[in-house]
């Protein structure tokens, strides 16, 4: 059975996928990497390459799955299907860029917390409101990452390359699925991912943001499980 290998966003961890994670470790091999120790999308992939089985499933949200098609692109014989959820695929825009400079500070400094919470776990989740348990778990994510993670990933985001000639070249099966209200990554690129995966599904989750996984674990959970099943 092919193992499936989950790819956390930015400064989340296994906890992210963990709705996910229940329903299937009854039926596939999986494993889910840290995306930590390297500060650019290329090192990120050549660790996951290096412990991965010879053969698997990639499940990337958001930065997990920015990753997921940098390691596509250095081993597309390997890949054998790829989910990509709430992601992106072209390289960051100049005015992102202008932002991660003074969040590398701040966390540099001791600021991480008031970074997290002023500005990256407000723009997660459809319903704040209605979901303060994502968003405390969001908070005890981040804070057991760390400062020197955060600084990794935000040079590996500021840095990474255009993947859409890659997408366009993959001819194996892939799910593109999002939240509708995501404000991070909207429905449009997940449309443009869409249109350049020959052999891609496209699924829009009602009343979610950026995080379906946890903010509509059951319906995401049932796509993913359908989509499996058809491989």
């Amino acid at each position: 059975m092919t193992p499936l290998v989950f790819l956390p966003g930015m400064m989340c961890d296994a906890r992210l996928f963990s709705p996910q994670i229940s329903a299937l470790s009854g039926r596939v091999p999986l494993m889910t990497m840290p995306l930590a120790q390297q500060d650019t999308t290329a090192g990120l992939a050549c660790d996951i390459l290096a412990c991965a089985p010879e053969k698997f499933v990639l499940v990337g949200l958001s930065m997990g799955g920015i990753v997921a098609m940098e390691v596509l692109r250095q081993a597309p014989e390997r890949v054998l299907g790829m989910a990509l959820m709430d992601t992106n695929p072209l390289a960051e825009m100049e005015e992102f860029k202008q932002r991660r400079g003074p969040q590398i500070i701040a966390a540099q400094t001791g600021k991480l917390d008031r970074v997290m919470q002023d500005e990256m776990i407000p723009n997660y989740l459809a319903d704040p409101e209605g979901n303060t348990d994502i968003l405390e778990l969001c908070r005890d994510m981040a804070t057991g990452l760390g400062a020197d993670v955060f600084i990794n990933q935000s040079k590996a985001l500021r840095d990474r390359i255009d993947q859409t000639e890659t997408l366009k070249k993959y001819k194996g099966p892939a799910l593109i699925l999002c939240g509708r209200e995501d404000k991070l990554c909207p429905v449009s690129r997940h449309q443009m991912m869409h249109s350049l995966i020959s052999d891609s599904a496209l699924e829009i989750i009602e009343n979610a943001g950026h995080m379906p996984t946890l903010e509509k674990p059951d319906e995401t959970t049932a796509i993913l499980l359908r989509w499996l099943e058809d491989l």
